[in-house]
């Protein structure tokens, strides 16, 4: 019994206590490196309050990307869900570095004699192994932060997603309104020259057509907007007066050039969160391997210290001598007590099973661990180089329209309208003008959306936090042509 004591008396210092921080200092490093924003975590009413203040102050102006991103780490439940998370990984690791309780037994037998047994029972097994149970809870503790970190990051583009989308809802309604604007007031006009005699009744109505055209397009184009801004309001745990906040009009400008793809691969395996976790799962699972092969014969070992004391009636006789003289016997009933002492071992014994099925179970899942790191590896550089290639497309789509095709589109209109006006073609040419501009500036405003969209899939693909596979419109997709 002495050497689970002293046993006890070792580990008991080196027990994990609960941290100021909750483990967030790391993930808000680490987030912060990534994002330029630190992860935060609300845990009470101070800390909601000044969350609260922060996002009113980031809706009182036109909400940018990066501002998206910032309200959804502070307003976000789902996010805030996974710091709980991370908070109850804490608490296991903390319960895991813990000596197993001892277990205190008493017996109380009547009978002949009376007996008192106490016995204070130790796992002498577990308390041995607790250093490296508590390291492997720790290594836990870790992978736990960093699933914190891909959940922050996984949040984080979500919101960028989720904002250029509806940016570039509201610009598609912003040019479509511009344009039905001006096929309204070629529709009256065509009205009115068609009650003056001065237009045929078929070019009044390609006029009236083409501007039900567009009011259909753009009622579609709003219904679009108010999908694609509610996604928006869910992911930045948005609602109420909240709701009113200003999008800008345009998407941002195209950078000057693209990211160069020298380092995306290297990038990706060094920076990659889920990389990192698989490697620390792995890790784990190594250690649990170690921790199985050295107990593979003993699943319990218990020391016992038995204290049991035994009760008995007993007499005493004495002879005393009377006046007679005559001896006078006389009887009195004691009970006598008999302390013992002992201790007990007790211990599993393997008779059917040597722990060969348990180690070749850690051992084969350590080994599927390993084959699916090494699988993620393959992947994760397989995902940087698509992403990239995504991106480097789509740069070079919506550079061609801004730079090719819209301003063809431009000069053509300016060209048949000068030829209309001046009797050189028929409204049938200025129609079939105007539809193509159109058709043109929506396909570039996809294109557009389909490169920031891009963007952030490489970012993810680099980083982590979940790098979707961007489905890219029909339009842009196709090559370009004049």
């Amino acid at each position: 019994m002495s050497v689970a004591v002293a046993a006890a008396s070792f580990t008991l210092a080196g027990c994990a206590s609960f941290s100021k921080d909750g483990g967030m200092t790391l993930v808000a490093d680490q987030t912060g490196s990534v994002l330029g924003t630190p992860a935060q975590k609300i845990e009470n009413e101070a800390d909601a309050a000044a969350a609260k203040a922060r996002v009113r102050t980031l809706l009182s102006s036109t909400l940018t990307a990066n501002a998206a991103v910032q309200i959804a780490l502070l307003n976000n439940r789902t996010l805030q869900a996974a710091y709980n998370d991370l908070g109850v990984s804490e608490a296991e690791m903390v319960q895991a570095s813990l000596p197993p309780a001892p277990t205190l037994s008493l017996a109380h037998l009547t009978g002949a004699e009376l007996e008192i047994e106490r016995q204070l029972a130790q796992n002498l097994l577990a308390l041995l192994s607790l250093p490296r149970r508590r390291e492997i809870a720790e290594d836990r503790f870790r992978t736990a932060q960093a699933r914190a970190v891909e959940a922050t990051l996984s949040i984080a583009t979500e919101a960028r997603r989720a904002f250029y989308r509806a940016v570039a809802a509201k610009e598609t309604v912003t040019f479509l309104e511009q344009s039905r604007t001006s096929a309204d007031a070629a529709s009256e006009l065509a009205k009115k020259l068609g009650e003056t005699g001065a237009m045929p009744k078929l070019d009044q109505a390609r006029e009236h057509a083409f501007y039900a055209e567009i009011s259909g397009q753009l009622a579609a184009a709003r219904l679009r907007e108010r999908s694609e801004r509610e996604k928006l309001n869910r992911v930045l745990g948005l609602w109420g007066s909240e709701l009113k906040y200003r999008l800008p009009n345009w998407l941002p400008k195209l950078p000057s050039k693209p990211r160069a793809s020298d380092t995306i691969e290297t990038e990706a395996v060094s920076r990659r969160v889920d990389l990192q976790i698989a490697r620390m799962d792995l890790m784990v699972l190594a250690k649990e391997y170690g921790l199985t092969r050295a107990t593979r014969y003993i699943d319990m070992l218990e020391v016992s210290a038995l204290s049991r004391d035994t009760h008995s009636r007993v007499t005493n006789t004495d002879y005393t001598l009377a006046p007679g003289p005559t001896l006078v016997k006389s009887e009195t009933p004691e009970i006598e007590k008999t302390p013992r002492n002992g201790y007990e071992i007790s211990f599993q014994i393997p008779i059917y099973d040597f722990g060969e099925a348990k180690t070749r179970l850690a051992e084969q899942s350590y080994l599927r661990a390993v084959n699916l790191l090494i699988d993620k590896a393959v992947n994760v550089r397989a995902d940087a180089r698509d992403a990239y290639q995504s991106y480097r497309g789509a740069y070079d789509i919506a550079r061609y329209y801004d730079k090719e095709i819209i301003p063809l589109r431009e000069t053509i209109s300016e060209q048949t309208l000068l030829n209309y006006n001046g009797m050189l073609s028929d409204l049938f040419a200025l129609l079939a003008d105007a539809r193509d501009r159109i058709s043109a500036n929506m396909q570039a405003i996809d294109a557009k959306r389909d490169f920031w969209l891009a963007d952030v899939d490489l970012h993810a693909a680099m980083t982590g936090g979940g790098a979707g596979t961007l489905t890219p419109s029909p339009q842009a997709a196709q090559a370009p042509s004049n």
